[in-house]
């Protein structure tokens, strides 16, 4: 008999424990959106059915995961737990220095306040939210050089995460001085979650060597970046995903991490390097602000799991299911004429707002108004990543972001294919309605990240 080819994907695990969801009303919702001023971090947990407001922290932990939690120890030095984290980061990433955090804006905040300040210039493909607020926050200018076809939804170009080798080529020929490190993010979330691919790391690394210039990684969907460098780049397919990651590792000086992403974890961080007297320095922050540099804000436990986490992560069964469910809900969002970022990210579909509610204009927060209805509709939590998260300037003004998206993140290991039949149905619904919906206008902000707390208000 020949080898049956299935076209079902059934996740490469069994439920071992659940927790219940709440089924709330039209009603409840839409209560629950106007008391949270229509946003959509402000709306209590249990008010939400699917949760796809972010894929960090909110997976599922493994039963080896929890086994690994009983092991921690928790001594305030030299704890054991650290070491056996240690060494797992390294198994993947054999930077010198492994330098654990709480998550991974805190050790953007620690690289930044070190090597960042007025007059500084920090490149990146594009950087998120967090990486800019940090970069921006010491003075320094966060600069996005991500190739062009990153701006065009429906380009079908494989690595939309790529650098624009060129520009860079010319940012550090002309301003050189004032960049003290190169950016990668890996997978681009800001973009669609679109990977980066090897030559282009390996371009950019030789424009780094250049000018003398460290490239560091922001690496939190590592393990997804580097399946879709096997699957999609010419020459890479048959490579095991961890010779691939020790590849894209080599090329770095350096990296920030948050573990809540691909390390499997609910919690946790780090920032490793080569650079002993830049190493010196962070350090000297994290103690000040973190804690001991062998728990560096994370329990025992939490280093224990996220060490297994790794291991589970790098599993060519689990990539496979991981991608090509992701794939499963933006292809039927694209078959229900839903305009959203191709190709399909790992961890999330990305929504296209701009071009569903071409009505509401950039100013008018599509993305806002698409994830509200979303939520009213059908109990779905997402996130705009649009204008309302990066149109704000560092000097007060607004203008529009490059795309004005809906991202529905995907937890890892959390959902069944049937709830994500369920988030089809909730978006067909929407697409369905979509002439009624309605601009916002932001009623109160905070000067930085302002999508995580402003208030919101429909237009009339």
């Amino acid at each position: 008999m020949d080898a049956p080819e299935f076209t079902t994907i059934i996740e490469p695990f069994r439920i071992h424990s659940v927790e219940p969801l709440r089924l709330t009303t039209l009603e409840q919702r839409q209560a629950a959106a106007r008391d949270a001023g229509y946003n959509l971090f402000k709306v209590h947990a249990q008010d939400v059915i699917i949760d796809l407001l972010t894929d960090s922290g909110t997976g599922a932990m493994s039963r080896d995961q929890w086994a690994a939690l009983q092991h921690g120890d928790e001594s305030y030095a030299g704890s054991p737990s650290y070491y056996i984290f240690r060494d797992a980061v390294r198994e993947l990433f054999p930077f010198e220095h492994v330098i654990p955090t709480h998550q991974g804006r805190a050790a953007e905040r620690i690289l930044f306040s070190v090597l960042g300040g007025a007059g500084k210039v920090v490149p990146n493909n594009t950087h998120f939210d967090t990486t800019r607020a940090n970069v921006e926050y010491t003075g320094a200018q966060a600069l996005d050089l991500v190739v062009d076809a990153a701006h065009e939804a429906d380009s079908t170009y494989a690595f939309k995460g790529d650098m624009d080798v060129a520009r860079l080529e010319a940012l550090l020929r002309e301003q050189g001085d004032a960049v003290p490190l190169v950016m990668m993010t890996i997978t681009n979330n800001s973009g669609g979650g679109q990977p980066v691919s090897l030559a282009n790391l390996h371009a950019v690394r030789d424009v780094c060597d250049a000018h003398g210039k460290m490239l560091f990684l922001d690496a939190c969907r590592f393990a997804e970046n580097a399946w879709f460098i096997r699957e999609k780049e010419a020459g890479q397919s048959g490579r095991d995903v961890v010779d691939i990651v020790r590849e894209i590792a080599s090329l770095a000086d350096g990296m920030t991490m948050s573990a809540k992403k691909d390390p499997m974890g609910n919690i946790g961080g780090w920032l490793a390097m080569d650079d002993d007297d830049l190493a010196r320095r962070c350090r000297d922050l994290l103690v000040l602000t973190e804690g001991f540099p062998t728990y560096g804000g994370l329990a025992g436990r939490d280093l224990e799991t996220l060490a297994q986490g790794l291991r589970e992560v790098v599993h060519h069964d689990y990539l496979r299911y991981r991608v090509r469910s992701t794939a499963y809900l933006g292809e039927s969002l694209q078959r229900a004429g839903i305009p959203v970022v191709t190709p399909i990210g790992g961890h999330a579909v990305y929504i296209d707002a701009r071009a569903m509610l071409p009505g509401i204009r950039p100013l008018q927060y599509p993305g806002q108004s698409l994830a509200i209805a979303l939520y009213e509709a059908g109990g779905v939590r997402t996130c705009e990543i649009g204008t309302a998260m990066f149109g704000r300037r560092p000097d007060g003004s607004e203008e529009p972001a490059a795309m004005d998206l809906v991202r529905l993140a995907l937890p890892r290991r959390t959902y069944t294919q049937s709830h994500i039949d369920y988030v089809i149905e909730a978006c067909r619904h929407v697409a369905v309605h979509r002439d009624e919906l309605r601009g916002y206008r932001i009623v109160e902000e905070p000067p930085t990240l302002r999508h995580f707390t402003a208030v919101f208000e429909p237009l009339p």
